[in-house]
């Protein structure tokens, strides 16, 4: 009985460990997304904590992910993926990430990477964007704010 004790403890242990580490998030990039929309990230606006790691995936060819200059915490090391193939970082930093498909930028293909609390908020909406990724950023900043104010 004692062994049973003992063996169901340290299950429950490994698992408790288990749950602590760190997650992946995907994020598919492609030409058209799930709502019609074309040249995407999906989902665009990803919320982890530090230590996950999001991997990028090139599901339609010709796209990549990298960070947009000045849209990263204070510190923070910038990526670049290279065109067509998967990517994965690790954001160990709290802050709001901007990323880009470098190709097809000008387009709106942007993400929003959010780790943690957000305390760069503002540094990174100050960012001017180029054609559609400045609307697209603007509805992504409304729904960060947004589950912001629903999670008070």
């Amino acid at each position: 009985m004692k062994k049973i004790a003992m063996l169901a403890a340290a299950t429950a242990f490994l698992l408790a460990g288990g749950a602590a580490s760190a997650a992946e998030v995907e994020v598919k990039l492609l030409n058209k997304g799930t709502d019609g929309g074309m040249m995407v990230f999906e989902p665009a606006l990803v919320k982890i904590a530090p230590g996950d790691a999001v991997k990028f995936v090139a599901t339609d060819k010709g796209h990549n992910a990298e960070t947009i200059k000045g849209m990263a915490p204070e510190g923070a090391a910038a990526f670049q993926g290279k065109n067509g193939e998967d990517v994965v970082v690790k954001f160990d930093q709290e802050g709001v990430y901007g990323v880009k498909c470098l190709p097809h930028y000008g387009m709106g293909m942007v993400a929003m990477i959010v780790v943690g609390v957000p305390a760069n908020e503002d540094q990174a909406k100050a960012v001017p964007q180029v054609g559609k990724a400045k609307q697209v950023f603007a509805t992504l900043f409304e729904k960060l704010d947004a589950s912001k104010t629903a999670s008070k």
